[in-house]
């Protein structure tokens, strides 16, 4: 889903955008016939230079293990990052949140916003964009509105990149945004688009043959980062709620509700423990520690692309693991 957003610059990075006026004036990025794609993170930013191949300039905001994009604080580069750029790209969910602030403070009526989170229709309370008749303008995005958009997560689950479906339907609107900057390309991002969406049906075909042999299997999640791709796999969460929503909000859980994912991890209730290995903490450690002492399985996974991995690889390593834990 792509929106062009007419916005008001906000008190926020009002000093930064004075400071880049200057810059405005003397350096026109649209002159230079340069395409630029800034993404929220690593992950859409890799999606985006597979679409786009050699034909954009692509910059991810977050871009290191590190970087916490719950937390995290523009400075003036990225200031100077999103007010030159023809395409963002968001998570959205509130996830991302400081990209808004971005977009906010640095107002262009001619960028294209790419949101995964509206994208994936997903989340109950998004606000819902009708785009006209668009049958005919790509075959996969029928393809790619999979039944995993009927499951009821309750609160919405933001970490739609591990949503598959999702991420080919971003990359046919990646594809999309940049054939209407170059045209003569337009097939080009096109057939990249669909290629990659293939490769992401494939894994989603090794998903429906694990949740053939394992539906109903019980896991254990330190934070639900991961969980869209473990319901495709038919795997059931049977973590206390309050547990992840406390790593998720970086509190401590109660020790009853520790107590009771310890004894999760550890009776033999769950087929593997799905650890999330960028938010730890002393009670995700005890539990992890638990985990291992009762010979329970640890899958370790990621909220950000792996160095030296592109978004295929990354989810199909992913998946890899999830058989290898299933024994199957």
């Amino acid at each position: 889903m792509t929106s062009r957003r007419p916005l008001l610059p906000l008190a926020l990075l009002a000093t930064t955008a004075l400071a880049l006026t200057g810059c405005a004036a003397s350096d026109d990025p649209a002159s230079d016939g340069v395409i630029r794609i800034v993404a929220s993170t690593n992950v859409y930013g890799d999606i985006a230079q597979t679409v786009a191949g050699d034909a954009a300039e692509v910059t991810s905001i977050i871009h290191s293990s590190t970087q916490d994009p719950h937390e995290y604080e523009a400075d003036a580069r990225d200031a100077l990052a999103v007010s030159r750029a023809d395409i963002v790209i968001v998570n959205g969910g509130g996830y991302d949140d400081f990209m808004d602030a971005l977009l906010e403070a640095h107002p262009n009526d001619a960028v294209v916003v790419i949101d995964a989170s509206q994208l994936s229709g997903l989340d109950p309370d998004a606000d819902i964009h009708d785009h006209g008749d668009e049958g005919d303008e790509d075959e996969h995005e029928g393809e790619h509105a999979d039944e995993d958009h009927d499951h009821d997560h309750g609160a919405f689950n933001e970490h739609v990149w591990y949503h598959l479906g999702t991420m080919a339907t971003v990359a046919d609107e990646i594809a999309e945004a940049l054939g209407a900057l170059d045209t003569g390309a337009a097939n080009a991002f096109r057939d990249n688009a669909i290629a990659f969406g293939d490769g992401l049906d494939a894994l989603t075909v090794r998903l429906g043959d694990i949740a053939a042999r394992h539906a109903g299997a019980g896991v254990a999640v330190t934070e639900p980062v991961p969980l869209y791709l473990l319901e495709a796999a038919g795997l059931e969460n049977r973590t206390p709620a309050e547990f992840s929503e406390a790593v998720e909000e970086g509190t401590d859980a109660p020790a009853l509700v520790v107590q009771a994912m310890l004894t999760l991890v550890s009776d033999g209730s769950v087929a593997f423990l799905a650890y999330n290995e960028q938010t730890v903490g002393p009670q995700t450690e005890r539990v992890l520690a638990a985990a291992e002492d009762a010979g329970t399985p640890v899958v370790s996974f990621t909220e950000l692309l792996p160095d030296g991995m592109d978004y295929t690889a990354w989810m199909t390593a992913n998946v890899d693991a999830v058989e290898t834990a299933l024994g199957a």
